[in-house]
């Protein structure tokens, strides 16, 4: 198995210190006489099948094999540990002592990159596993989109009943995050459906529109696909002046949210229950003024308001004098 290395080498000649002491590294057992946990058993034969979808015949009945591919799984001690002391896997302090090295210089992530596989013999139920790592190489600095870092390959040879069963090569790149360029913050994008898309195209144009029943001529406010004074389905629209005054409203303090504030200090910010001259009310911000002097019966003016390149909402700008 194999997965793509996407990799720009640096330099050559380009020193690197970190890269000579790494290679001291190479050759260095990572592991000793690692014993498997358990001898290779038809239960994780088949549960390994079933995760894999694979129903072939060569896996079940007296006569059945381990698929290949399960050669790490039976060098693999588990989520627990039996002793702090022994872990049944052999492990050197070498490989430790290298992410130690990696990790003190900035490199603080691991990825799994790929791993390659030679089977020697079948393993079969009652085979009893043992094995030894190497670590095999290190990588020259590379560059790739998760950041920079060094390939590390370590291999092991694994044996069932003292018999050369296969060997597996495992490749990790150990790298320094890339800075990525902060987005400033956006906020949340409206739902639009079919119920509601007529306003936000009125939005679109600097309109505030609200429904009027053409039934019993009642207005409602936020759209609503019927009539909640008299059921019934038609209706139409009337353009609110923009002039309205604040009917209720609350100040947000937790959790801050730096898209809803305008100063960036992800301060406290201001939702307000607006009542237009119409008399429906809208939920809005209320600019110009800051969060503490926002108050009921505040004179405010609609505006429109662009948060970021692809969203403009309604806000409501507060007099001059109120």
């Amino acid at each position: 198995m194999s997965g793509p290395q996407d990799t720009q080498g640096a330099r050559a000649d380009a020193p690197d210190p970190l890269y000579d002491r790494l290679t001291g590294y190479a050759g260095r057992p990572a592991a000793t006489a690692g014993t498997g946990r358990d001898p290779v058993n038809a239960p994780m034969i088949r549960h390994w099948c079933e995760a894999m979808g694979d129903t072939s015949a060569a896996y079940r009945g007296p006569d059945a094999v381990a698929p290949p591919t399960m050669l790490q799984a039976w060098t693999m001690r588990g989520l627990s540990k039996d002793s702090e002391s022994d872990d049944g896997t052999g492990r050197s302090t070498a490989y430790d002592d290298m992410l130690g090295l990696l990790d003190g210089a900035g490199y603080t992530s691991v990825v799994a990159t790929d791993c390659e596989q030679e089977y020697l013999r079948p393993l079969r139920p009652g085979d009893r596993i043992t094995f030894d790592a190497v670590i095999e190489s290190v990588s020259r600095r590379k560059t790739t989109k998760l950041g920079t870092g060094y390939f590390v390959t370590t291999r092991m040879n694994v044996r069932a009943n003292g018999e050369p069963a296969g060997t597996h090569r495992f490749r990790v790149l150990t790298y320094r995050p890339a800075q990525r360029k902060k987005e400033p913050p956006l906020r949340p994008r409206p739902v639009i459906n079919r119920d509601n898309a007529g306003f936000w195209a009125g939005v679109a144009e600097h309109r505030l529109l609200i429904q009027r029943c053409t039934s019993c001529t009642a207005l409602r406010f936020p759209w609503l696909p019927g009539c909640n004074a008299c059921a019934g389905l038609e209706w139409d629209t009337v353009e609110a002046s923009g002039e309205g005054t604040v009917f209720s409203h609350v100040v947000m303090h937790h959790p801050r949210f730096p898209a809803f504030d305008p100063s960036g200090e992800s301060g406290p910010y201001a939702v307000a229950l607006i009542e237009p001259a119409e008399g429906v009310r809208v939920v809005g911000n209320v600019t110009g003024v800051p969060y503490d002097k926002v108050s009921v019966g505040l004179p405010v003016r609609l505006e429109f308001l662009r948060t970021d390149p692809g969203l403009e909402l309604p806000v409501f700008r507060a007099s001059e004098g109120g």
